[in-house]
C-alpha cells in the first residue's frame, strides 16, 4: 500500500497542451499527489508528462498506459529513463496491451500473446532501467546486448494494465502496481484478492460532473459500447458478474446496430460504472473506491455540456 493517500487526474485534458501549464502547476496546491497521461489518438503518453514534470515537482506521474506493441523494449525503456530522470522518484512507468484497433487497425501490428508480450516487456524492463546491460530470448521478442547510456537514479517503478485474473497476477509478481479501469467500488475486492496486499491498485475512474443526470447517462452509454465491446474489457467483466447483463449490448453492437446496443444498456449500469452528479457527489463516490480497496484513483474528466474541464478539476480535488 502506498504510503500516503493518493488523489489523481488524467493528463492532458482536451485543448492546447502548453495552455494547460498553470492548472498543473496548481494541482498539488489543491491535494492532487498524481497526474497519469493515456494514449490513444491525442497525445502521446510521454510527452505531457515530461512537460508536468517541470511545471509541478511535487506531482508523481505516471502513464496509464503505454503500449507495448507500438515501441520496441529498447524503445520504451528510453521513453522511460527520460521521463524518469525529469521526475527522479515520482515516475511510474505504466505498460498495457492497448487494444486491436489501437495496435492493428491503427499501426499495422499483430495484436499476438499479450500475455507473453506483457511478461517478456516487464523482464526486459526491470534490469534495463536499473543500467544492466540486457540480452535475452523471450516468446515474443529477443534483445541483444542493449545498455541505456544513462540510466535514471533511481529506476521507475512499473505497472501494469491489467483485466483478468492472469494479468493481475502477473502484475503482482512483476511490477510494482496493477493498472484497471471500467470498475465499480463493489469489484475492487475482486481484483485485490487476485493482486495481493502489496500490488498498489491504480484504476481510472470516469467522471462526468454535471447534475444533468439524462446527459451523463446518454454520455455514458456512448463510452459504455464504445469500450465494453473490446474482447479484453469483455472478458474483464465476464470475471466481475456482468457478462449476462452487458451480452444484449455486446451482440447488438456485433450485428452493427448501434442504436439496440446503446439501448441495451439501463441506468444502473451507467451509475454503476461512470461517475456523475454534483462535483460534491463525484468526489465521494471516487472516495468509494479508496475505502473499498483502490490506493490511487485516477479521475478522467468526462465532457458534458456545460462543463468546463479545468473548473472540474479544481472542484474534483480532495483539498
Amino acid at each position: 500500500m502506498p504510503p500516503t493517500p493518493r488523489w489523481g487526474i488524467t493528463l492532458p485534458l482536451s485543448g492546447p497542451l502548453p495552455a494547460q501549464r498553470d492548472l498543473v502547476a496548481a494541482l498539488p496546491g489543491l491535494g492532487y499527489t498524481d497526474a497519469w497521461s493515456s494514449e490513444v489518438n491525442g497525445a502521446d503518453a510521454f510527452t505531457p508528462l515530461a512537460l508536468a514534470a517541470g511545471w509541478a515537482p511535487e506531482l508523481r506521474l505516471g502513464t496509464a498506459i503505454a503500449g507495448i506493441y507500438n515501441r520496441g523494449p529498447a524503445l520504451l525503456a528510453m521513453n522511460a529513463a527520460t521521463v524518469a530522470a525529469l521526475a527522479p522518484g515520482r515516475f511510474v512507468l505504466g505498460i498495457g496491451v492497448s487494444s486491436p484497433v489501437v495496435v492493428t487497425a491503427w499501426n499495422g501490428v499483430p495484436l499476438e500473446r499479450p500475455y507473453q508480450r506483457a511478461r517478456d516487456m516487464l523482464r526486459f524492463l526491470r534490469p534495463a532501467l536499473a543500467g544492466e546491460k540486457v540480452s535475452m530470448t523471450g516468446d515474443t521478442f529477443s534483445v541483444s546486448g542493449f545498455r541505456l547510456a544513462t540510466p535514471p537514479d533511481p529506476p521507475p517503478a512499473l505497472a501494469l494494465a491489467a483485466l483478468r485474473p492472469q494479468m493481475v497476477a502477473l502484475a503482482a509478481a512483476l511490477a510494482d502496481g496493477a493498472i484497471t479501469n471500467w470498475l465499480a467500488p463493489s469489484d475492487v475486492p475482486t481484483v485485490r484478492a487476485v493482486a495481493g496486499p502489496s500490488c498498489e491498485l491504480i484504476a481510472r475512474i470516469f467522471v462526468c460532473p454535471t447534475p444533468d443526470a439524462e446527459t451523463a447517462r446518454q454520455i455514458g452509454r456512448r463510452l459504455i459500447a464504445s469500450y465494453l465491446t473490446v474482447p479484453a474489457y469483455a472478458a474483464f467483466h465476464d470475471w466481475l458478474g456482468r457478462g449476462p447483463r452487458l451480452r444484449p449490448m455486446q451482440q447488438a453492437w456485433a450485428a452493427g446496430d448501434r442504436k439496440a446496443a446503446l439501448a441495451a444498456i439501463d441506468d444502473k449500469l451507467v451509475d454503476e460504472l461512470v461517475v456523475h452528479g454534483p462535483p460534491g457527489y463525484c468526489r465521494e463516490r471516487v472516495a468509494e473506491y479508496q475505502a473499498s480497496g483502490l490506493d490511487t484513483p485516477v479521475i478522467a474528466i468526462v465532457p458534458a455540456p456545460g462543463v468546463d474541464e479545468a473548473g472540474a478539476v479544481r472542484q474534483l480535488a480532495p483539498a
